[in-house]
């Protein structure tokens, strides 16, 4: 048995987004998929990738067909095998492109909302991801499938890098709020980051799926119960929960 220790886990303040090599980078930037499928029109690649999140986001792994894929294609089947290889490397590549999507929209709201506060450009963030959840449900579907549901291949280090993209872009906006002097001195960022990551990734579930909502209110929730449970994760966040001075 090995004695070998793993090093400490590094602060917030030793990390940068560059890091760690990403998981889901790897799946989506052109070494998974052959030569054969970068070179299709980019409509074609977005049906084959549509189809793929599809069928995975609706079967899970075991249950997904190639053949009822290729069948809403119309192409061969062996065509997805000379696009990826396998239908594993296919669901890497399907996953990855969840996530790339997921990431922009949040690299969108980090950067266009600067002259926001922390709390509320953590609203701004959730707001995000109740439109991305609108816009691409089949996206956040394969999500919630791969977190509860075993018999994806490579599930641990896929959920594991999803939690790190997460932190990366929390971890940001906590860095520029202990900057601006907007979250009290002394917290430790990486238990904030935490935190948010747990609080916003619940919240989100609630809001699709609906035995997640515990009666909040919040899933599929109209824009302004919608508003007013955003405004109310905000005020604890400024707020906290417990009255009075704990010393």
């Amino acid at each position: 048995m090995s004695t070998q220790h793993k090093p400490p886990c590094p602060s917030a303040a030793e990390r940068t987004e560059s890091d760690e090599p990403s998981i889901v980078a790897e799946m989506i930037d052109g070494r998974e998929p052959s030569k054969t499928f970068g070179n299709l029109e980019p409509a074609k690649r977005e049906r084959v990738i549509e189809a793929a999140v599809e069928e995975f986001s609706e079967r899970g792994f075991e249950a997904a067909s190639v053949n009822r894929m290729v069948a809403r294609l119309g192409i061969a089947k062996g065509s997805i095998f000379k696009y990826f290889g396998s239908k594993q490397a296919l669901f890497r590549f399907a996953f990855g492109h969840a996530a790339a999507e997921f990431a922009a929209s949040l690299r969108q709201v980090r950067d266009g909302s600067g002259d926001l506060d922390f709390c509320n450009r953590i609203r701004a963030s959730l707001l995000a991801g109740v439109r991305f959840i609108d816009a691409h449900p089949r996206l956040y579907r394969l999500y919630l499938r791969v977190v509860f549901q075993e018999d994806f291949p490579m599930r641990s280090p896929l959920l594991a890098e999803a939690r790190a993209q997460s932190g990366k872009y929390l971890r940001r906006l906590v860095t520029d709020g202990l900057e601006r002097g907007e979250l009290r001195p002394g917290l430790d960022p990486d238990w904030a980051v935490f935190f948010l990551d747990a609080a916003m990734d619940r919240f989100l579930q609630a809001y699709a799926v609906e035995h997640m909502d515990a009666a909040c209110g919040l899933h599929r929730a109209d824009p302004e119960t919608l508003a007013r449970r955003l405004d109310q994760l905000v005020d604890v966040l400024r707020h906290g929960l417990c009255a009075g001075s704990t010393e």
